[in-house]
């Protein structure tokens, strides 16, 4: 069904894209709107791309519809849509120098004063004085900023970026996620950023949409993906999550109550997207805290025993894999803010938390991921990395 929109946004409607018996997009609808800051976040192969290619025009979709605003561009050729891309090896013309390469799609066009909105470009990605120069004697970061110019300079409604800063080293890539945000808020366009990299969406974007198997699992803003996950995939994709295996016995009066491994928790009702049933009973590590005894847990918290069987020192925390008494792992990240000392392997410990800082997610009894166990073996809980699905030892 679709609702109103405003003029400019951009709707992708029951989008499908099949290759064969492989279904690559699955019956996609989602609204991005007018001058949005917005994210497609996957791994490899979740769909993102293909999206991406269907909304540019580089691949018909086999069902669904595209539209930008009121005007279907489902079938029109790319080259007719307002609609540019920025490609991630950035395919500028070696042979022309960098003004030449902001200016191709203007003089495509057949327009032969281009030197002002040259300029301007230039400067709004803060090359001045570089036109001259040729694309292979700047760095990766300079010759991004110069397909950024050669898209915008077109004037698009939509501006794709196709995992544009994956090829730079991890400084120059977080400088530019910061420029990136700059320009788009500047000239105010649709900016659609396709990424498997989560802190770059959640850096940059307004919205964020989280794919998996051609489907979206959630999308909001991005510090509410992280607080309250709709789904254990989407947990475990951004950052880590600590997922319990539990029951859920239903609402008393601002709670839900629920059981894992014996042990009776609590999580307030706005935190519970299911109260009754097989649920995961969640926490991130970095809202876990450690204590030696349990005198010293304060009081309106619940935790979990156990024993320090992995520490990471990482800088800014250490991280902490401690082994239940049920036989799996937390993971705790304390924060190295001198206020704490560090617990050594084997240490005994209690992890605790509070109960506003957990969640629920519904669990399905029958399948085995990264948060529920098979049936014929015991629960555990997991700390899984949202690059790889190991846990915190085996990601190192």
């Amino acid at each position: 069904m679709v609702t109103e929109t405003n003029g400019g946004d951009l709707r992708l409607v029951d989008l499908t894209r099949r290759f064969g018996a492989v279904t690559a997009v699955d019956q996609l609808t989602l609204t991005v709107g007018q001058g949005a800051f917005f994210a497609l976040l996957g791994a490899s192969g979740s769909g993102k791309t293909t999206t991406l290619r269907m909304v540019a025009g580089l691949e018909e979709p086999t069902a669904g519809q595209v539209f930008l605003g009121d005007r279907d561009i489902t079938r029109l050729r790319p080259y007719r849509r307002p609609v540019n891309t920025v490609f991630q090896s950035y395919a500028l013309f070696p042979h022309l120098d960098v003004a030449e390469n902001v200016a191709f799609g203007l003089r495509r066009r057949g327009i032969r004063q281009v030197r002002p909105q040259v300029e301007r470009m230039l400067a709004l990605v803060q090359l001045d004085g570089y036109g001259r120069r040729r694309p292979t004697e700047l760095s990766g970061g300079q010759q991004q900023r110069v397909a950024l110019a050669r898209a915008l300079i077109n004037n698009p409604q939509v501006l794709l970026l196709d995992e544009p800063l994956g090829a730079l080293d991890l400084t120059l890539r977080r400088r530019m996620q910061t420029e990136l945000k700059r320009i788009q808020i500047e000239v105010g366009v649709t900016f659609v950023h396709v990424t498997h990299d989560q802190e770059e969406a959640m850096t940059m974007a307004d919205t964020v949409a989280v794919m998996n198997a051609g489907r979206i699992e959630q999308v909001g803003a991005p510090a509410d993906l992280y607080e309250f996950p709709a789904t254990a995939f989407v947990a475990n994709f951004l950052g880590q999550s600590n997922l319990l295996a539990a029951e859920a016995a239903g609402r008393t009066g601002s709670e839900v109550a629920v059981t894992a491994y014996g042990t009776r928790f609590t999580v307030p009702v706005g935190r519970a997207r299911a109260d009754r049933g097989p649920v995961h009973l969640g926490v991130r590590p970095e809202k876990l805290r450690l204590a030696t005894s349990a005198d010293e847990v304060p009081d309106g918290h619940q935790h979990v025993a156990g024993v320090v069987s992995d520490a990471a020192y990482v800088g800014v925390s250490t991280q902490y894999l401690v082994r239940t008494g049920w036989g799996s792992e937390l993971s705790v990240f304390v924060a190295n803010d001198g206020s704490g000392g560090r617990y050594a392997v084997g240490a005994s410990v209690f992890a605790y938390w509070r109960p506003e800082h957990a969640f629920l997610l519904p669990r399905e009894l029958a399948t085995v991921d990264a948060g529920t166990p098979p049936r014929d073996e015991p629960p555990v809980a997991t700390g899984v990395t949202a690059s790889s699905g190991r846990t915190a030892r085996e990601s190192r």
